[in-house]
């Protein structure tokens, strides 16, 4: 199943009224970090939230009118689910999707709101995915892999062709990579057209089975581990993607958990974009690895957001995390005597220091604790790593000792 350029171009053709020409947006804290131009390319800004309806109506658009009339399975953690089930409805099929169990809401409604039948299996896309085929070879519906098909590839190589239209100076492309369809289809477009751009590929460090499987030459299984960034936590490459990839992308980097949430909150607060954490993998890949991108050039680096698709109570935890990350929030837990007035001479100290408190608990029954003592959780907003070290050295001259929560 290898795709070629024609098969892109093809794929665009089919696309035509139905996709969004999503917009292209300079980043300069990015910019200052790399010293070279950095576009984004705002995928998240797509109709379902993502990339994944390129693919997704690409691949059930050339199904027969039989194969048609039997419906469409799919399995997805969400993005693929929501392109799935849009593209099904546009097209006249009916959908089942297959999610694990714990999937976001919100993606659970959006899949439901486009007209989608879904059903909960196992704790991980690789389990909903069984379920899949299962529930394929029972019923006869046709199986809409998120990424292992080359329509799909050649689906989602169309946003490589439309960014080089936006950006033909581009020197660089940085993408998120799961199964590998959105970096596949981009890398071999461009390519094809640019044989001098990079493409480099970005993964979550605890879920990062592409950069074993170039080593030993095919697609390998790792044992994937709790990632935030669940739209790309694949724990094997797609064949047909990673012929592709071992081919035209330059390099596969891995990002932590750490970068992935500093990412986000960057992107919220200086680009007024709404990013899921996969979403933001490319961005993370700039702030971790800058070096990574310096060869010689002042032509712009331009990073694909995914996806957008974000859970509101994991946009909580993930900012709070990415805060922390920032060393611009501080969680933490002291004792002290329990007198009138000692909380007050606590709370005073963080006021000389400029500290924003943002929580304070209370607690004198724990059993751990003194009788003349009392337990005090604070969480407070500091203005970066300085000022951070600066409270933390603050409190301990004060006698005070300091358990991080």
């Amino acid at each position: 199943m290898t795709v070629t350029l024609d098969d892109v171009r093809a794929a665009e053709k089919l696309l035509a009224g139905v996709t969004t020409r999503t917009p292209i947006e300079s980043s300069r804290p990015l910019a200052e970090r790399l010293g070279r131009p950095v576009l984004l390319k705002c995928e998240n800004l797509q109709r379902a939230g993502s990339f994944k309806i390129r693919g997704a109506y690409v691949r059930i658009a050339r199904l027969s009118a039989e194969e048609k009339a039997r419906g469409v399975v799919a399995a997805s953690a969400g993005n693929h689910a929501q392109g799935v089930a849009l593209a099904a409805s546009l097209l006249g099929t009916s959908a089942t999707v297959f999610m694990p169990e714990g999937a976001p809401l919100p993606k659970l409604a959006a899949t439901r709101d486009y007209g989608a039948t879904i059903e909960l299996a196992g704790s991980s896309v690789e389990s909903a995915l069984e379920a899949a085929h299962a529930f394929s070879a029972r019923t006869g519906a046709v199986l809409i892999h998120p990424f292992d098909h080359a329509d799909i590839v050649a689906g989602q190589g169309t946003l490589g062709l439309e960014l080089l239209e936006q950006v033909p100076n581009a020197s660089t492309i940085v993408i998120p990579v799961g199964g590998g369809g959105l970096v596949a289809g981009v890398a071999l477009a461009v390519r094809a057209l640019r044989p001098d751009i990079r493409v480099i590929g970005v993964q979550s460090e605890r879920v990062a089975p592409y950069p074993i499987s170039l080593e030993q030459g095919a697609p390998t299984t790792i044992e994937a581990q709790r990632t935030m960034a669940d739209g790309i936590a694949i724990s094997r490459p797609g064949d047909v993607p990673f012929a592709e990839i071992s081919r035209w992308v330059d390099r596969i980097v891995t990002v932590t958990e750490e970068s992935l949430s500093q990412a986000l909150l960057l992107l919220l607060e200086r680009s007024k974009l709404v990013v899921e954490p996969a979403g933001a993998a490319g961005v993370a890949a700039i702030m971790q690895h800058p070096e990574v991108f310096d060869d010689g050039s002042d032509a712009p680096v331009v990073c694909v957001l995914s996806g957008g698709n974000i859970d509101p109570l994991l946009l909580m935890n993930v900012v709070r995390h990415g805060l922390a990350a920032a060393g611009r929030f501080l969680s933490f837990r002291v004792r002290i005597s329990d007198r009138p007035g000692s909380l007050d001479v606590l709370l005073r100290v963080l006021a000389e220091m400029a500290v924003s408190v943002l929580d304070v608990v209370h607690e004198r029954t724990a059993s751990t604790l003194a009788i003349d003592e009392v337990e005090v959780t604070l969480s407070v907003e500091t203005r970066g790593p300085e000022h951070r070290f600066a409270v933390e050295q603050a409190l301990r001259e004060h006698g005070y000792v300091i358990t991080y929560t």
